[in-house]
């Protein structure tokens, strides 16, 4: 569970934010997914709404409900300053940085790649010994 002080820093960035406590509409719902008995009992899953955007958030990442509100109102921010305010927060960087890693290449980088390449196994054939034929 969260200290006071999380709490209360959470609170400073979503007043910061523009995101009003009474424009929150908190419910606390039964979770899914695996867990047996105790998640089919027990409503500690977190559904958050912020009635003028119409952003819905849902958290279930910890058993506690305690946590999850405080999960479920980060996230809130999160989203809130990526869609409103269109500030790239860590998890875009994130998701940005994979995009470029998964980009195609360019054809000359690509064949720039592939003559630096050719030039690296022409020095290990000259590293062999003189009359080894593999």
């Amino acid at each position: 569970m969260p200290k006071q002080d999380k709490w209360d820093a959470l609170y400073a960035k979503m007043e910061k934010l523009g995101l009003l406590p009474d424009d929150i509409t908190e419910k606390f719902i039964r979770g899914s997914g695996s867990g047996g008995q105790k998640i089919n009992k027990t409503a500690s899953c977190v559904y958050l709404k912020h009635e003028p955007t119409g952003m819905e958030v849902k958290c279930q990442a910890q058993r506690s409900r305690e946590m999850n509100r405080f999960i479920a109102r980060k996230e809130l921010c999160e989203r809130y300053q990526e869609v409103v305010l269109g500030i790239q927060t860590k998890r875009q960087e994130a998701r940005e940085k994979i995009r470029r890693q998964k980009r195609r290449r360019s054809r000359r980088s690509k064949s720039r790649m592939l003559d630096d390449k050719s030039k690296q196994g022409e020095k290990k054939q000259m590293r062999k010994k003189p009359g080894h034929n593999d």
